[in-house]
């Protein structure tokens, strides 16, 4: 082996041992030496108290930039109820990075947590705030499924100018629908989707005045449906409503 490649080897060596002491001081010193100044939080945030975070944070600073465990405080703020996704740096020389995702919720599941558009589960402390979401409940390994049909029949329900509540899918895969009217649907499980859109096609026979009295229908007849009506009131005279509309063609 040649002279100038040894000196290069050794020079290399030395390099290596004298860095490797160099980061070792580096961590003994810890705050003393770099000290982090500054704790940024990025993110848009509609739920996501700061205060919350400073909180889960408290005495994870004290140990300079380079002594900072970032898997710890990564995990003491996606702990927090509305955070989705964390993601932390360090920023020379003296500043730590937080950016935080925050759980955007498109409908509840049950009564007891949220849901977002990715079928992700999360639990926030005042969920009574969100009544006005549709509620979906089912088998927890059809999540994603369940938020797709919820989309379509918000859309259909919307073109008859109703809005639907609650989605229930039973374990024999029965559908159910609640509407802010305040009706059950009963759908079955077969073909729930088409019965439910021949039923939306006969509300002009019954007219807003009828449709105000449902309480139930149940769709889950071959040839038909039957209907449950509020508490007192009138029997609905089916033979003057079907002379109305005898005429119009569905």
């Amino acid at each position: 082996m040649n002279k100038p490649l040894i000196r290069f080897l050794l020079g290399i060596t030395i390099l290596f041992i004298i860095c490797s002491l160099g980061w070792k001081e580096v961590k003994k010193q810890g705050m003393n030496w770099l000290p982090i100044k500054y704790v940024r939080v990025e993110g848009t945030f509609q739920h996501i108290a700061k205060i919350k975070i400073k909180q889960v944070l408290k005495g994870q600073m004290n140990n300079g930039l380079y002594n900072a465990n970032l898997q710890n405080i990564q995990q003491s703020v996606v702990q927090l109820p509305w955070v989705k996704n964390v993601k932390i740096k360090r920023v020379w020389p003296d500043t730590i990075n937080i950016r935080i995702n925050e759980q955007a919720p498109i409908a509840r599941w049950s009564s007891t947590d949220l849901i977002n558009k990715d079928g992700d589960l999360f639990r926030p402390t005042d969920i009574n705030r969100f009544d006005h979401l549709p509620m979906i409940s089912g088998h927890t390994g059809n999540k994603k499924k369940l938020l797709q049909i919820m989309d379509d029949l918000i859309i259909v329900l919307k073109g008859k100018k109703m809005k639907l509540t609650e989605f229930r899918v039973s374990d024999r895969r029965a559908w159910y629908l609640t509407l802010q009217r305040g009706i059950e649907l009963k759908l079955g499980r077969n073909e729930p989707f088409k019965k439910l859109q021949l039923f939306l096609k006969t509300l002009p026979l019954l007219g807003e005045e009828q449709i105000k009295k449902i309480t139930v229908v149940d769709l889950r007849y071959p040839n038909g449906y039957a209907v449950t009506w509020k508490p007192a009131e009138e029997q609905i005279n089916w033979k003057l409503i079907a002379d109305k509309n005898k005429d119009i063609a569905y």
